[in-house]
């Protein structure tokens, strides 16, 4: 084996070269047909022109907003929290471990899971089964 027998794997179809004479089909016009915009150096039209005609995301209606005053919460599971090694558990504890990434507007606990030790939870929201399952171990809930 030398360097100059090395081949690629697959076989690589040649590129076809335009503009190259009549003999290789590809000549003269070298496949852009005669004459308008699409056959000129540097022609063509940008996405989504439609002939100077009022283009479809123009024509159709703006739908729905986005509430500037809309909260994000992060959410945490059950689950996530018996990842906890804190017995008083807040969004600031669980960044510091690393169970949750950003805090964002504060964090809602929701039910997924099943808690398996008593905790005191300091959160934004809490669903109601959420509280129900934190309270039914000792643990207390409090809205912050």
């Amino acid at each position: 084996m030398k360097l100059g027998e090395l081949k690629p794997a697959v076989e690589k179809d040649k590129r076809t070269r335009r503009g190259r004479g009549m003999g290789s089909g590809l000549g003269k016009t070298s496949g852009r047909g005669q004459k308008g915009q699409k056959a000129r150096s540097g022609g063509g039209v940008r996405r989504g022109f439609e002939g100077g005609q009022t283009p479809l995301y123009r024509r159709l209606p703006k739908r729905g907003f986005t509430n500037i005053h809309a909260k994000n919460y992060t959410e945490v599971t059950l689950t996530m929290l018996n990842k906890s090694k804190a017995t008083d558990v807040t969004a600031e504890t669980l960044l510091e471990e690393g169970i949750i990434g950003k805090i964002n507007d504060g964090i809602v606990v929701l039910a997924t899971g099943n808690l398996e030790k008593k905790l005191n939870v300091k959160a934004k929201r809490f669903t109601a089964s959420a509280k129900e399952k934190i309270e039914s171990l000792g643990g207390k809930t409090e809205v912050v």
